[in-house]
């Protein structure tokens, strides 16, 4: 198993310490009483719940599935993927073989579509559950079960009457719903995707290590040339595309950028063009404070939204610091160790990005089918 970047350890922190840190937030998702949004449903389920929206998201289940797997927590990844194939698993129509991406606790959907994310996320934790902690009986074979989400991402139009690919076929870019033409930057996960490549059936390896050389370029497009940021969704050559009658472009989804670049340097080593994007990004960021609490367009421009996720900014915007090049990524290392899990109603999507983030500077972020 590879060693990864430690950037806790670069500012001194102790192993001891670390592992205190990341155990704490592992608790206030999965455990603590007041703050937990993983819940144990039925006997064998279970489901993360995303607080400000009383509902469980294909996101918010893979990233659990994620979390588990690296933290060696197979009773949690297992219930937690047996309610996702229960409740979620669409069967029918131009989606199936997708995952409804939002439905309540007890699996009545809220929607009939899939969001992207969460099929990538989830066939990236099976495969690292499946090189972890070996195959079961169905549905728990997690290699097998990934190969097949794999397939629909990549063949929908072919295996289901109506339906769409998650990946555009020309030009191997991830869509942000199957029936778009554009993107969504913080969608882009090269890194998992040169181990699809190893993990999807054999005669599709070529287009998924296409798909990860075409995120890299395409995020490196995404990325103003000025600022850094990236915007929440984004045409096919990387310019912004206002959606669901939002003012600014940087907003929620966009702080994934940064981590995700992140991620992909610690496991691949950096790619030049994203590093100085990072760069760009954590400088306007120290130079524009004010950026942490209020929504703005690429520029900087505010539109007077306030963020309402200032911990998952500061979060990824920290772990992004695995691929930066500057001497002011320190800083942000020291930000990330000093800050806590939030708490209140809108935790969940900050409390996951912020996990992860810790994950990444530890170095405890692990590529699972080395």
């Amino acid at each position: 198993m590879s060693v990864y970047p430690n950037l806790f350890a670069e500012i001194g922190r102790t192993e001891r310490d670390i592992d205190g840190k990341i155990e704490a937030a592992f608790r206030a998702i999965f455990e603590d009483s007041q703050e937990r949004f993983y819940f144990e449903s039925g006997s064998d389920e279970g489901y993360m719940l995303d607080t400000g929206n009383d509902d469980a998201r294909t996101e918010g289940m893979s990233y659990g599935m994620m979390m588990a797997v690296q933290m060696d927590r197979k009773d949690i990844f297992d219930r937690l993927w047996r309610f996702s194939v229960n409740h979620m698993l669409l069967r029918e129509g131009p989606h199936r073989g997708y995952f409804a991406w939002s439905v309540r606790p007890d699996g009545t959907h809220n929607a009939e579509g899939p969001a992207p994310d969460g099929e990538e996320y989830f066939a990236m934790a099976l495969l690292f559950a499946s090189a972890r902690w070996g195959d079961g009986a169905p549905p728990l074979d997690y290699a097998a079960q990934a190969r097949e989400i794999l397939r629909h991402c990549a063949h929908q139009s072919e295996l289901v009457p109506g339906g769409r690919a998650m990946w555009d076929p020309d030009n191997h870019l991830i869509r942000f719903i199957p029936e778009a033409d554009f993107s969504d930057p913080s969608y882009h996960l090269p890194h998992f995707y040169a181990l699809f490549a190893r993990g999807c059936d054999p005669e599709d390896a070529g287009f998924w290590r296409e798909a990860a050389a075409a995120s890299r370029r395409y995020v490196a497009k995404a990325c103003h040339p000025a600022t850094g940021l990236a915007a929440e969704y984004a045409e096919y050559d990387g310019t912004t595309r206002l959606m669901f009658g939002k003012k600014m472009a940087f907003f929620s989804d966009a702080y994934r950028v940064a981590m995700n670049i992140g991620l992909d340097a610690a496991w691949n080593g950096p790619t030049p063009a994203l590093s100085a994007a990072v760069d760009r990004l954590q400088a306007t960021l120290d130079a524009r404070p004010e950026l942490l609490e209020a929504a703005c367009q690429l520029d900087g421009t505010l539109e007077g939204t306030p963020v309402m996720h200032p911990l998952g900014l500061l979060a990824t915007t920290a772990a992004g610091a695995l691929a930066a090049t500057a001497e002011d990524r320190w800083n942000w290392v020291k930000r990330l160790w000093d800050a806590e899990p939030r708490k209140g109603v809108r935790r969940y999507y900050d409390n996951c990005l912020y996990f992860f983030s810790l994950l990444m500077a530890a170095g405890r972020y692990r590529n699972w089918m080395e």
